[in-house]
């Protein structure tokens, strides 16, 4: 049951067309009618375990005909890569749509420039008849930022094969039973990304944005796999 209090001026308030209430529950203190909110958890937390394939979620803008590995979100893009085969590609995605983006991280770990390549970024093309210059391949545009709000980004040639610097063209061929081989680029198959080529030393995140504008309803787009890296700073 609530209780609703005149205050003393109430009647002269109400001359002038107004009154003032002060609302409280009987038999108890006036309650707050406009609490503080709650502060919103933070999503990639740098105190966070380390870990060396994606494990947080920064962002996620789903692009038109997204929706495939949506059940699994976000879990499904944590963790290995589901590939081991260059003629077909892994089901373990979520397909991002067309144009659509997302941006991970890795708890509190971060990828710094190192020898070689620094991460990979796993998508699920496969080659058509055997033939590496005939990929059925979904493209996309990768950055990287070491606060989460200011992004660098690969020149991505997608306009013919080789499409370097660009994501979603090389067959991956790791497995969750891979291993350390996982984090081997020769031999884990994906794309690898070198920091040294932005003039970067360390970054904390990995954004990947669909370029292909292709695909049908719920399986349009960049499908992500994974992401691994190869030189963590822990």
């Amino acid at each position: 049951m609530r209780c609703v209090v005149l205050r003393p001026d109430a009647l002269l308030a109400s001359v002038f067309g107004s009154v003032t209430l002060l609302v409280a529950g009987c038999g108890s203190e006036p309650r707050d009618l406009d609490p503080e909110p709650e502060p919103e958890e933070e999503a990639c937390p740098a105190d966070a375990p380390p870990t060396r394939t994606a494990s947080c979620v920064l962002s996620f803008t789903p692009g038109e005909g997204s929706g495939f590995g949506m059940e699994e979100y976000p879990e499904i893009v944590y963790g290995p890569p589901h590939g081991g085969s260059s003629s077909s590609g892994s089901l373990h995605v979520l397909s991002l749509g067309k144009g659509g983006e997302i941006a991970l991280g890795f708890g509190g770990n971060t990828i710094v420039d190192g020898p070689g390549p620094d991460f990979i970024v796993f998508e699920n093309p496969f080659l058509v008849g055997g033939d590496p210059m005939k990929v059925f391949k979904e493209l996309g545009e990768v950055s990287v930022s070491a606060d989460g709000e200011t992004w660098t980004t690969f020149p991505c040639q997608a306009d013919a094969y080789p499409y370097e610097g660009c994501a979603g063209w090389r067959p991956v061929l790791a497995t969750p039973d891979s291993g350390e081989g996982m984090f081997n680029p020769e031999v884990a198959g994906g794309d690898p990304f070198d920091l040294a080529e932005l003039g970067l030393s360390e970054v904390r995140f990995v954004r990947v944005r669909d370029i292909s504008n292709f695909g049908a309803a719920d399986t349009a787009g960049f499908d992500l796999d994974a992401i691994a890296i190869v030189n963590p700073s822990r």
